[in-house]
């Protein structure tokens, strides 16, 4: 190929030019919303601006030290121990940090490892300031809605604002943290399996995973707590609404970000071993660095922030709902006391089962030479589940025992939240029937693609989701409908709509064992990156390391067994990655029920009026039913598209530089290269994502307000199941792989590439769309309280006009972030120096099949895209050299 000759994915020099041009483009839409909401401001001295009530914001919270437990202990002082839990959580966090650190390893696994935290500060640090330019706008759209029409003080809109930062602040801390932990303990884990033995490669990874989990949760519930004591009650409502409005875009933008990143980088790494037959984790694959960054980047950062956002998002939503939907302010009392405690006890429970846990898996694994990684995976699962499930009854009974108003209430709210208890135990069991490496459905997967190859390897990972979204979907439904049944058990007495309490409660209860959810969670990327960590520090080949080791560490290495060992760890933590995900897709849905309520109590005037509208006999919510499951399939196609075109761009730029002759490691330039290239991927596709989403909102919430109730219902309800579908399929194709690489020691057969295939497919269903889907849903809902409070208000002023014209607006700009995520993503074509242009279409005249597409000879350029236009080239990442790498040589 001509030196000078432009491939489809390199970009003119000119392009660094544009740079700042298309960042305005990004921003204008956002800028120009925000300018459009200001204008519909009241003029000064407007009267009518009052009608507008501020939503949760104006919400105020009862005197908590009213109520007592037994023994007349003040609420306060329970919520006050709750706070002694929290900093005990976040100096177990503290302390496993230190011993993890203090682990032995080898100086050759330990510079990997910092090399990839390294990677990953410089990833998070730039997605920060991404987020911050996010904030900015959204923050602009909260100053004008409570300033500007409800007529908030300068002193409350501030404190709105402050939180909105502080939740986002607080989601990125704890995948800060998470990063730290998990590079610490890649480098340990993989220097453990040199001993043969399987208990400390199991025990290091479960250790950080808890270490995250502590920290996340204690974090979490140490702010939720600060609001609740110490901020006056007035100002409350505003700091709650700010702070989960804040958590939501920190988890969408680093959930979002995060899914393209690693799966751009996980897709070019795994496709060289089929391009040119290298093992797993080569240390000459420059795409190695961005995988294991990957790893993190969207196995860590993003479920970190996506937990903390979900953990927040829910308690706002039943406190909420306690607010609006409950009179009596003892009775309010009562119950925000009562779920902030039972929260803090089930800290303490996780705790506690994670210390049994791990005492019974050292007794039992003392000596073994292998094991089952996922028993005391699942073992530590079920016994914090009935540990949570105890405890909630004991508390539920000394809290509320004092309550009048329902007889046995103490033992009926307790029942409810234990069905969301037991969902956090049942889910991953289902979830491992159809990704568990011992699975028939996985085992399935490996058997059609014997003689299918990856056709039919893909159909059976097909089968596998979608089996496994009606089993897990029915038994949410199951557990959902058991929480019904108690909530008619006089609840209702003391509040309105106690089924959609009863249904928040489930959602509490599905995030009751939340340190154990994210431990098991976080399981996988340490696994996944302990095995990279070994090859790419290539300890095997350094000269005279087996006497070093007998010196240094008195061991002797097991290099066999090591790998075998990391292998099978993996299959373990690919298992239990994938059982978070419904967990947390499930909170979101089944939560989503309580905070949709707060829209349709400010609707109806506390369910008075216009109940008639939520009917299908209405049609604008019917309407609004239907338009959901649209926007949830576009969002899913955005995100795989922004997957594909990072991906081509990174196989390429791989190709071209890759070394497999004379080297022992991919230069660190060449890494860093595919790691721009993932990082710039992610944020264009995440940016024009998010703004989709924005404009959606805002458009549908100017609509109608009973046609965006229907909207939200039906997100959730499609994304559920479009979530759990993508997440079990992906799983079932990942772990095919492992079998094949690992049980079947097939690697580099015909087999071996067709499990490659399915799994590179999989990559982007199961750790991009499907785990996107419930921060979207939840900011969608969040931000959907300010919109539709929005356009009622002006619909009350009499400006009915004025908000179909910003419907219509908000509706223009949101099609063209919809056109754009794939126009404006597409793999440009438009300089291909490939063997051959598409096809172009046929005349009219012409017999079928007698087009033939023109060879293009390598070194010349084809000027015509397969659409005629240049859209992507404006677009594409910069600061590609300018020389092109020597091609490889001759094999």
């Amino acid at each position: 190929m001509d030196a000078h000759a432009p491939r489809d994915d390199e970009v003119p020099q000119t392009t660094s030019v544009r740079r700042p041009s298309r960042r305005r483009r990004a921003a204008a839409p956002l800028a120009a919303g925000a300018l459009l909401l200001a204008g519909c401001a009241a003029p000064p001295g407007d009267e009518q601006s009052s009608t507008v009530h501020g939503g949760e914001a104006s919400l105020v919270l009862p005197d908590l030290g009213a109520m007592s437990a037994l023994g007349g202990v003040p609420g306060r002082t329970l919520l006050t121990l709750g706070l002694v839990v929290c900093a005990l959580g976040l100096v177990f966090g503290g302390v496993t940090l230190g011993r993890l650190r203090r682990l032995p390893v080898h100086d050759s696994m330990r510079q990997v490892s910092e090399l990839i935290y390294a990677t990953c500060r410089t990833y998070l640090a730039q997605q920060g300031r991404f987020l911050l330019m996010l904030w900015a706008f959204i923050a602009t759209v909260i100053i004008v809605y409570y300033k500007a029409l409800v007529g908030f003080g300068w002193g409350k809109v501030g404190i709105v604002v402050a939180f909105s930062l502080i939740g986002m602040a607080g989601s990125f801390a704890v995948a800060w943290f998470g990063i730290r932990v998990n590079t610490f303990a890649n480098s340990r884990t993989a220097f453990a399996s040199l001993s043969g033995r399987p208990l400390p490669v199991h025990r290091i990874p479960l250790q950080s995973g808890m270490a995250i989990g502590m920290v996340l949760i204690s974090l979490e519930l140490l702010l939720m707590l600060v609001i609740l004591l110490f901020l006056p009650p007035t100002v409350a409502g505003a700091c709650f609404i700010g702070f989960a409005i804040g958590e939501s875009l920190g988890a969408a933008g680093l959930r979002i970000a995060g899914g393209i990143f690693t799966k751009i980088a996980d897709i070019g790494s795994d496709l060289m071993k089929i391009a040119f037959r290298i093992k797993e984790d080569d240390a000459r694959n420059p795409g190695v660095i961005a995988d294991c960054v990957g790893d993190n980047a969207g196995d860590s950062v993003g479920p970190s922030a996506d937990g903390f956002e979900t953990y927040g998002v829910t308690g706002v939503a039943l406190i909420t709902f306690v607010l609006l939907a409950v009179h009596d302010p003892a009775v309010q009392a009562g119950l925000l006391v009562w779920l902030f405690v039972v929260r803090a006890v089930m800290v303490v429970a996780s705790g506690a089962s994670y210390l049994l846990n791990d005492r019974w898996t050292q007794r039992r694994y003392a000596t073994a030479a292998r094991m089952n990684f996922e028993t005391p995976l699942t073992t530590l699962v079920w016994l914090t589940s009935a540990v949570c499930t105890g405890l909630t009854f004991a508390t539920s009974w000394y809290v509320m025992s004092p309550l009048d108003g329902a007889d046995g209430l103490w033992w009926k709210l307790a029942a409810i939240v234990s069905c969301g208890t037991l969902a956090g135990a049942l889910i991953p069991e289902l979830v491992k029937v159809f990704t568990s490496t011992g699975s028939r459905h996985v085992r399935e997967v490996v058997t059609s693609s014997r003689e299918g190859g990856a056709s039919l390897n893909i159909l059976s990972g097909l089968v596998a989701g979608n089996f496994s979204a009606y089993w897990l979907g029915m038994a949410i439904v199951a557990l959902m409908t058991g929480a019904y049944g108690l909530s008619e058990l006089g609840l209702g007495e003391l509040m309105s709509a106690p089924a959609v309490f009863a249904f928040g409660l489930v959602a509490f209860g599905f995030l009751g064992m939340g340190p154990v959810t994210i431990a098991v969670d976080s399981y996988g990327p340490v696994t996944d990156n302990a095995q990279s960590v070994y090859e790419l520090s290539t300890i095997e080949d350094l000269p005279g390391i087996e006497p070093e080791l007998r010196r240094d560490f008195d061991l002797a290495p097991q290099w066999d067994r090591a790998k075998r060992m990391l292998e099978e760890n993996d299959g373990a933590g690919n298992t239990f990655k994938a059982t978070a995900k419904p967990v947390l897709i499930g909170t979101a849905v089944v939560g989503a029920t309580t905070m949709i309520f707060s829209i349709i109590m400010s609707l109806t005037e506390g369910l008075t009026v216009d109940l008639d509208h939520l009917s299908l006999m209405h049609p604008p919510f019917l309407l609004g039913l239907v338009t959901g499951g649209a926007v949830i399939y576009w969002f899913t196609g955005a995100s795989i598209q922004a997957v594909t075109t990072g991906s081509h761009r990174a196989v390429a730029y791989i190709k071209d530089t890759i070394r497999l002759d004379g080297v022992t490691h991919a230069s660190a330039e060449q890494s860093r290269e595919v790691v721009r290239i993932c990082t710039q991927y992610a944020q264009r596709g995440m940016l024009t994502m998010f703004l989709g989403v924005f404009f959606t909102t805002l458009a549908f919430a100017f609509v109608e307000p009973f046609f965006f109730i229907g909207y939200l219902v039906s997100i959730a309800v499609f994304g559920l199941y479009q979530a759990i579908f993508m997440a079990n399929a992906g799983g079932a194709w990942d772990n095919a792989k492992k079998i094949v690489e690992v049980d079947l020691n097939a690697k580099g057969t015909p087999l071996h590439d067709a499990s490659i295939v399915g799994d590179t497919v999989g990559d982007p269903y199961k750790d991009t769309s499907s785990v996107a889907l419930n921060p979207v849903i939840k900011f969608t809902t969040l931000f959907g309280l300010l919109a539709v409070e929005l356009a009622v208000s002006l619909r009350h002023q009499g400006q009915g006009t004025l908000v179909l014209v910003l419907a219509v607006v908000f509706a223009a700009v949101s099609l063209w972030c919809v056109h754009r995520s794939f126009y404006g993503m597409r793999i440009d074509s438009s300089h291909d120096g490939g063997p051959a242009p598409l096809p172009t279409e046929p005349d009219d005249d012409s017999a079928p099949g007698t087009s033939l597409p023109s060879v293009t000879a390598p070194g010349d350029t084809a000027d015509v895209s397969d659409d005629g236009s240049h859209e992507v080239e404006d677009d594409a990442p910069s600061d590609v050299p300018d020389q092109p790498p020597t091609p490889v040589p001759a094999r």
